[in-house]
């Protein structure tokens, strides 16, 4: 039976980060992959301009990271270690160069993420990694040295593992979140995953739904609870989708009954609102869409009301209401929330408590970020964490700090 050093399940960004992590620092790496060919997800993402990190600067951006139980300065340290400036020297390195746009975003100057990745394949290969494609780990033994079982009946010997599986958003592209089971059952604290970053439910009457699908609400401020958002919206035939509500996903999934609370027109107050409309008398929302602007699928929406003065509809239009009924399937979600609990890790070289030489990254870990950027590089920085503590574990002389930038 083969014997491996760096032993990789999964390859998405985290996996994909983790192999060339540890390979960077002398462990003979063999990377396992469920699917025909990696990066599916990465290219998914990437269909429509890859948006690879974030511009902003590491304390703010640490704060967009979020999860029960996780440690204090978690991100600010990792993110010290691997920024968003080294993201981009990486892809740089690689032949494919960034620009920031007006929001912070970070986007490859390259329509699609499948070049990159080419090149990324192509370096980890150089680097003596090796590619094990149609292999659906299945289990791991008991305690070290790691037996790792796969669905075609293969078995290697890993001295240590890094586990890199994804979370539970977009299953056809692999990461269906199955393995949550497999570690459940070796006592590894976890919680069942959510769907993060996606749209939410609210029933829409019947009658207005056609004029105001796909059509979207801008300029807004957005709340759930305490917190608020700017951004746009966009009406679905389910509810709403957008990148506040993304965003303001944690509060809403905490709140009993998940309510939003949109602002129309937030440059303006309700006095300034009903200034506007002091000369009319009637045909409230008509002289709204003129003199406030209102957006027309508001205007259809508030229609549907009797308004018996123009203060009464600007206090609406200021605090329109929305109870949800739910977040859509987390078949349909961008990323998901949960998986491996942060009692269940060393923050410091993301290693299970309970099986010493095994490690995890990426989205299977308990954290969620908004869109952005920031989930990506998540995915990186804690894959080349993990990846450089799977080869210094158990390799006298192959102690490296993890503050080492490796490109």
């Amino acid at each position: 039976m083969e014997s491996i050093d760096v032993a990789i399940i999964g390859g998405g960004p985290a996996g994909l980060f983790a192999a060339e992590a540890a390979a960077n620092h002398g462990a003979r790496v063999v990377l396992f992959e469920a699917n025909p060919a990696v990066g599916r997800k990465f290219l998914v993402a990437g269909k429509g301009g890859m948006n690879l990190t974030h511009g902003e600067d590491s304390n703010r951006m640490a704060s967009r990271y979020s999860g029960p139980g996780q440690p204090n300065s978690f991100w600010e340290n990792l993110l010290d270690e691997f920024s968003a400036a080294d993201a981009r020297h990486w892809a740089s390195c690689l032949g494919e160069e960034t620009f920031q746009s007006s929001s912070g975003r970070v986007y490859l100057k390259s329509p699609k993420s499948a070049p990159l990745l080419r090149k990324w394949m192509a370096r980890l290969r150089d680097s003596g990694v090796t590619l094990m494609t149609h292999h659906r780990w299945c289990g791991i033994s008991a305690s070290p040295p790691w037996t790792l079982d796969f669905e075609n009946g293969r078995q290697y010997h890993a001295a240590t593992v890094v586990f890199a599986l994804g979370g539970a958003s977009w299953p056809k592209t692999g990461s269906d979140g199955t393995w949550l089971s497999h570690f459940s059952a070796n006592g590894i604290h976890c919680r069942p995953f959510e769907p993060a970053n996606c749209g939410w439910n609210y029933t829409w009457p019947n009658e207005i739904l056609p004029s105001i699908e796909e059509k979207p609400l801008k300029n807004l401020v957005v709340s759930a609870e305490a917190t608020s958002i700017s951004g746009e919206l966009m009406i679905t035939r389910h509810g709403l989708e957008g990148g506040p509500l993304y965003a303001l996903g944690p509060v809403l999934r905490r709140m009993p009954q998940p309510t939003l609370s949109i602002d129309l027109k937030p440059t303006f107050s309700v006095e300034q609102l009903t200034r506007k409309m002091e000369s009319v008398r009637r045909d409230f929302v008509n002289a709204a869409a003129e003199r406030w602007k209102l957006p027309d699928p508001a205007c259809v929406v508030f229609s549907q009301s009797h308004w018996a003065d123009a203060a009464s509809l600007a206090y609406a239009v200021k605090h329109w209401t929305l109870p949800l009924s739910g977040p859509r399937p987390i078949a349909e979600a961008i990323s998901s929330a949960g998986g491996v609990c942060w009692d269940s890790i060393d923050p410091d070289t993301l290693m299970l408590h309970r099986m010493p030489g095994v490690f995890v990254a990426g989205e299977m870990m308990d954290w969620e970020a908004p869109t952005g950027g920031y989930l990506l590089q998540g995915c990186l920085a804690t894959g080349r964490r993990a990846g450089i503590a799977a080869a210094s574990f158990g390799f006298p002389g192959r102690e490296i700090s993890c503050r080492t930038i490796s490109q």
